[in-house]
């Protein structure tokens, strides 16, 4: 059988890559990504169509295609003193997955082993439930406890404000409820190594990027437990290194020292970021850190007092912490300045 030209297996994978999010219009992204024509494309899609890896449905003006599930397996176990993540991660999940790329599969290890440990050591739960799916370019997992909810236990142990608090402290990284067996970098690390990572308990959920919340399944998450989503590209190059030296210093200490933190956490309902104490609530723990990366999406504007408390009070009073600012609109940058240009 004569093999695929490498322009093809391109294609293919691009396909593969980009038909979750593109179910009814991925002939005509994929005939512009790679200037072909629709039955050209179509060609290539009929080809993994006859391989197993896409389904069609519907017909011509309304097809649609998707990923066909190679593993759609689900189990649950007891939280019982003698449950060990990393046995639950050899004998019961990676079994299910066949022909994942090393890098992807050490991710795979890495985010469910931290997951399952969370939920053995802090959930305060009875049993958890995993599910996994495995495509023909993809990978996702559900994890799944009944226990007091991530946000409630870290506002109870930390003594925050409200569960929404919770959220905030969670993205900045180091965050954990027993610092004498736990560094507080799973959620962090593991966040930033999967294409999608959703922690959804109560009716809020934690992401670095908006994806994938409608696809959490209802399991009584309202009532209570935390549900964690995580899902990746089995065609990622990306590497559990990469992921880490991206937040390690330079200096060769290699420690966990840099963070970025999503301004827009720091609001609760529809107010805008214009007190010092909004401020403070978004600068705690920032001593913990070398180096602070504050991105403003989704932030259409600042205030004065808000401003000046991160951009000159603290970094006067911090100054071998640096904090810049990324994503910023023009209001922003000026108000960013202005405080700036004050003197200490």
């Amino acid at each position: 059988m004569r093999k695929p030209r490498k322009k093809s297996i391109e294609i293919r994978n691009f396909i593969l890559d980009n038909i979750a999010n593109h179910p009814r219009d991925i002939t005509l992204l994929t005939s512009n990504q790679f200037n072909i024509s629709r039955p050209a494309v179509l060609r290539h899609i009929q080809k993994l169509i006859d391989e197993g890896a896409i389904v069609a449905h519907g017909k011509t003006r309304d097809r649609r295609y998707e990923l066909k599930l190679l593993v759609d397996e689900a189990f649950t176990f007891s939280l019982s003193t003698d449950v060990e993540e990393d046995k639950v991660w050899r004998h019961l999940v990676r079994p299910m997955l066949k022909g994942i790329p090393g890098n992807v599969m050490s991710i795979c290890e890495y985010g469910m082993s931290e997951m399952i440990n969370n939920v053995i050591d802090h959930s305060e739960g009875t049993e958890a439930e995993i599910h996994v799916e495995q495509a023909a370019a993809s990978v996702a997992f559900l994890v799944i406890d009944n226990g007091i909810g991530i946000f409630k236990k870290i506002q109870r142990d930390l003594h925050l404000g409200e569960p929404r608090q919770a959220i905030l402290e969670l993205s900045k990284g180091k965050l954990t409820t027993d610092p004498n067996r736990h560094t507080g970098e799973g959620i962090f690390f593991a966040s930033r190594m999967f294409d999608s990572f959703v922690v959804y308990s109560e009716g809020l959920f934690f992401s670095p990027r908006d994806t994938g919340v409608d696809r959490l399944p209802d399991s009584g998450s309202e009532e209570g437990g935390t549900t964690v989503s995580m899902g990746i590209s089995t065609l990622s190059s990306r590497t559990l290194q990469e992921v880490f030296d991206l937040y390690t210093s330079d200096n060769f200490e290699y420690t966990f020292s840099k963070t970025d933190v999503p301004v827009a956490l720091a609001t609760f309902g529809d107010e805008n970021l214009v007190s010092r104490s909004q401020a403070r609530r978004l600068l705690a723990r920032f001593h913990e850190f070398k180096e602070v990366s504050l991105d403003f999406s989704d932030v259409a504007t600042i205030g004065q007092a808000f401003s000046d408390e991160i951009f000159r009070v603290f970094s006067r009073n911090n100054p071998d912490i640096k904090i810049t600012a990324v994503n910023t609109n023009e209001q922003i940058e000026r108000m960013i300045r202005r405080v700036k240009s004050r003197p200490q």
